[in-house]
C-alpha cells in the first residue's frame, strides 16, 4: 500500500488535502480514500471498492468516453467564473449552502457560473443537505432565476422524508446522493418517489458491480459522482458510468481539476467536457512526490487494519 497526500487548489467539503491509500492488487492498483471523519464500518465499502479495482473485476464499458461537468467549490465569483472558464465543461455543478456562507453568496456565484458558461451551459447545485424543507424551497426558487435555469438540486435537504417534500413544491427536478449513499436502506429514495436522478458514488456503496445493481433496482436515471479521489479512483467511477445501459446526464468525475497533482502519468482530465474509459498507470515518481507524512501514513495504517478487522468480525 501507499499512502498519498495531494493538496487541494481551493478548500473543498471542508479540506485542504487529500489523502488516501492506493493498495495494489493482480491487475494493478485500486483506490481506498474515505474521509477522515469516518468510522470503519462506513469507510468498509470504500475498501470492497479498492479491491475490486486492484483486481480488475469491471465490467466491460459500453462507451469510450463519458460527459462531466466542472465541479465549483463554494467559493468567491471571481474564482467560480475562473473554475467553469478552466474547466472545459458545458455543465456545471455549483456548492450551496456552505456553512457560514449566504444565500446571497450562492446567488452571486451560480450568476458568474452562469456568465462563464453562457446560455446554452447547464447548471446544477448539490446543497449536500444543508437546509430544511422550507428553506430548500425558497432557496431553489432564488437561485434557479439567479442560475438562469437549474437542471436539478442535489440533497438539499437531509432525509429522504425531507426530499420528498421537496420534490412535491418545486419544479426543479431534485437528486439524492447521501440519502442513497449514507443510507441503510438505499431504495427508500425510490420507495417515497423523493428524487428523480439517483447519484452514485462508486468507492461508498462498494465498487463499480455494486453500483449497478443499485442503478437497476432503483430506477431512476444516474449521475456517477465522484468522492474527490485521484485519478485511480476517478477511474472506478468512469468504469461504473461507461457501464450504465443509459447516461442521460453529465457526470460528476472531472474533480481532478480540483487536485494540484496526481498519483498517474496521464491524468484524467475533461477534453471538451468529456473524459475518455481507461485505466490511468500509476506513476512511481509521483507516489515518492506525493507521499504522506510518516505519522500520517502510520495513521493510514491503523485504519486499514481497523476496517479489515471490522468486516471480519
Amino acid at each position: 500500500m501507499r499512502v498519498f497526500s495531494i493538496p487541494l487548489r481551493t478548500r473543498f467539503r471542508g479540506i485542504t488535502v487529500r489523502e488516501g491509500v492506493l493498495v495494489e492488487g493482480p491487475a494493478g492498483w485500486g483506490e481506498w480514500s474515505p474521509f477522515t471523519e469516518y468510522d470503519a464500518p462506513t469507510a468498509r465499502p470504500w475498501l470492497r471498492a479498492a479491491e475490486e479495482a486492484a483486481a480488475g473485476d469491471w465490467p466491460a464499458p459500453l462507451r469510450d468516453a463519458v460527459p462531466v461537468n466542472v465541479t465549483v467549490p463554494a467559493c468567491s465569483p471571481e474564482r467560480a467564473h475562473e473554475i467553469v472558464t478552466a474547466g472545459g465543461c458545458t455543465t456545471a455543478k455549483v456548492k450551496v449552502a456552505e456553512v457560514g456562507q449566504t444565500l446571497g453568496d450562492d446567488e452571486a456565484r451560480l450568476e458568474a457560473v452562469r456568465d462563464a458558461l453562457g446560455p446554452g451551459g447547464i447548471v446544477r447545485v448539490d446543497a449536500n443537505g444543508g437546509w430544511d424543507v422550507d428553506g430548500a424551497v425558497g432557496a431553489i426558487r432564488l437561485l434557479e432565476r439567479a442560475a438562469g435555469g437549474l437542471e436539478y438540486v442535489e440533497q438539499p435537504c437531509a432525509s429522504v422524508e425531507e426530499l420528498a417534500a421537496v420534490r412535491r413544491a418545486v419544479d426543479v427536478a431534485i437528486a439524492a446522493d447521501e440519502s442513497i449513499r449514507r443510507a441503510e436502506d438505499p431504495y427508500r429514495v425510490r420507495d417515497l418517489e423523493a428524487a428523480d436522478i439517483a447519484v452514485l458514488k462508486v468507492q461508498p456503496l462498494g465498487g463499480v458491480r455494486a453500483c449497478l445493481r443499485i442503478a437497476e433496482d432503483i430506477g431512476l436515471p444516474v449521475v456517477v459522482s465522484s468522492a474527490v479521489e485521484s485519478s485511480v479512483g476517478i477511474a472506478a467511477g468512469v468504469a461504473l458510468a461507461a457501464a450504465l445501459p443509459e447516461l442521460p446526464h453529465a457526470c460528476g468525475l472531472a474533480t481532478v481539476q480540483l487536485l494540484t497533482d496526481d498519483v498517474v502519468t496521464e491524468p484524467l482530465l475533461p477534453v471538451a467536457g468529456m473524459l475518455p474509459v481507461r485505466t490511468p498507470v500509476v506513476d512511481p515518481a509521483a507516489l515518492d512526490r506525493l507521499a504522506a507524512d510518516p505519522d500520517r501514513v502510520a495513521w493510514w495504517e491503523q485504519r486499514l487494519a481497523a476496517v479489515r478487522q471490522d468486516r471480519s468480525s
